[in-house]
């Protein structure tokens, strides 16, 4: 698996300079090098795009990589809102995504992710794309919520849902969180709203479209 996703990143999603900034910056503030993917950040561009989604609501900012990486789906037409837990890492997600051009596009909101969610649909907001890459015991919550906040036919990303391959991989080392990806995983499966595949790229991600 591992060789796999080295020879896509390298084949398809080589990183550019202002990426690699990022990750440099994560890696300067002692932070988790836990960013997406290069492949999995371009999946996150294209979907975006072919979506032709305006509207983009992120739930874990850590840096800004994926911020990016979404934001370069809708080029100068949309707006994302990205949820961030720590203000520290928000901060950084705000300069690099000013460095890359989007500065005026996104919108940080700090704080406990649900309490965020609950605030957003009290104002009626509504958002045709989701990206969900934060604590992995709440992703079923967070599912809900984007649900609940979901336009018709929007698309909801959720990452890590591999575990490492550990959620159909017997010989691969369990997460802390393999058990809640494979709940995760069949939840998805068959939610009545959602229509769900898990895409094999970075750690996994499981791409849903909420039925019309």
């Amino acid at each position: 698996m591992k060789n796999i996703n080295q020879y896509i990143d390298q084949v398809f999603a080589p990183t550019d300079d202002i990426l690699l900034h990022v990750l440099n910056s994560i890696k300067e503030k002692g932070m988790r090098s836990i960013s997406v993917s290069p492949a999995s950040g371009k999946l996150l561009t294209m979907l975006v795009a072919m979506k032709g989604a305006t509207q983009v609501l992120e739930i874990g900012a850590l840096g800004g990589f994926s911020g990016i990486c979404l934001a370069r789906g809708f080029g100068q037409e949309g707006h994302l809102t990205s949820l961030e837990l720590e203000p520290a890492f928000a901060e950084l997600a705000q300069r690099n995504v000013t460095l890359a051009g989007f500065d005026e596009q996104v919108t940080y909101i700090t704080g406990p992710a649900l309490d965020s969610l609950a605030k957003l649909k009290a104002e009626g907001k509504t958002y045709d794309f989701f990206f969900i890459d934060a604590d992995k015991g709440n992703y079923k919550n967070y599912l809900n919520e984007c649900i609940a906040l979901a336009s018709p036919g929007a698309i909801i990303v959720a990452d890590n849902v591999l575990a490492g391959g550990s959620v159909a991989e017997t010989t691969a080392v369990p997460k802390r969180y393999t058990a809640q990806m494979k709940e995760f995983n069949e939840y998805a499966a068959i939610h009545p709203h959602l229509e769900s595949i898990l895409v094999p790229v970075g750690d996994g991600m499981t791409v849903s479209q909420v039925k019309k």
